[in-house]
């Protein structure tokens, strides 16, 4: 067990380098998304529990935002409808978000939203679906197999000494 575990830990180690480095980057990116807009636009608020535009108002204020380039519907990535907030926002496939008053249809926002792009780093889908499955689901049981080597490879000096104290212990009985 003890040559198996090391040899875990020299090879695992140096599988999942570089896919680790990555997720290991990339959530601490995400871990800050709410705080910095550079990520994730910050949700503003329009008029609260008002929901009183319907979807063509909504997809023609979206193409009033020439950034996000939403010339119909399918431009549109997806919606995210936020009632307490009064604000629906349009995700258009290029990245761009536009944040809509939900009572008016009035543009409150307009910017890039990275964290998508990240999390798809993080999660391996923006290289593939196979790179998603295999090498970064691949990587999460090379991870976890480190983790279980590792408590088995820190226990090991502390059965050692315990064993050690037992038959001192019994050399010294009478």
């Amino acid at each position: 067990m003890n040559r198996w575990s090391r040899r875990l830990h020299r090879w695992g180690g140096i599988l999942i380098a570089i896919p680790l480095l990555l997720v290991i980057a990339t959530g601490l990116i995400l871990q800050f998304k709410k705080e910095f807009a550079w990520i994730q636009p910050k949700t503003l608020s329009g008029s609260p529990n008002q929901m009183t535009i319907g979807w063509p108002k909504v997809l023609e204020s979206a193409m009033g935002d020439e950034d996000a380039r939403i010339n119909s519907w399918a431009d549109v990535d997806r919606l995210d409808v936020r009632p307490a907030k009064g604000v629906i926002k349009v995700r258009a496939k290029n990245g761009w978000e536009v944040q809509l008053d939900s009572a008016t249809g009035e543009i409150l926002s307009s910017a890039y939203r990275r964290s998508d792009f990240i999390e798809s780093l993080h999660d391996g889908s923006y290289f593939s679906d196979f790179v998603k499955l295999y090498v970064f689901s691949a990587n999460g049981m090379i991870l976890l197999g480190l983790w279980i080597s590792g408590i088995y490879l820190w226990f090991l000096p502390i059965q050692a000494k315990r064993k050690k104290k037992r038959r001192l212990a019994k050399k010294a009985q009478p």
